[in-house]
């Protein structure tokens, strides 16, 4: 049992892409998906009624990471806001980058903040 504890506390530690990269491989080398799991929770997870797919996302920045310079160039460069405004809304976290855009540009915003080291949540 202590093992699995420190393995959970170990997988705590990582990022949401590094998480990413480990559930694809874990998908590759065992040859199963998240899908495959909600399969296996039976009929009342499947009864649920489907939702119907959201088009529109708003982009929230949640906080700087400990980056603050490097998240601050990257809404910059995504805002095209000036110095100032963009340092105002990294401050003022949690806060939107930019409202009602579609899902790739959604996922595009926030993958150029993760990697600036800030912290996104898509709406």
């Amino acid at each position: 049992m202590a093992d699995i504890e420190k393995l959970v506390e170990e997988l705590s530690k990582l990022t949401v892409l590094e998480a990413a990269d480990l559930a694809k491989a874990l998908e590759e080398k065992w040859g199963v998906s998240a899908a495959a799991a909600v399969a296996v929770a039976g009929p009342a997870a499947a009864a649920a009624p489907a939702a119907e797919e959201q088009t529109e996302f708003d982009v929230i920045l949640t906080g700087d990471g400990g980056n603050k310079i490097a998240v601050i160039k990257e809404v910059r460069a995504i805002t095209a806001l000036g110095l100032t405004e963009a340092k105002a809304l990294v401050e003022s976290a949690p806060k939107a980058i930019k409202e009602g855009v579609n899902k790739a540009e959604a996922e595009d915003i926030k993958a150029k903040i993760l990697a600036a080291g800030g912290t996104v949540e898509l709406k």
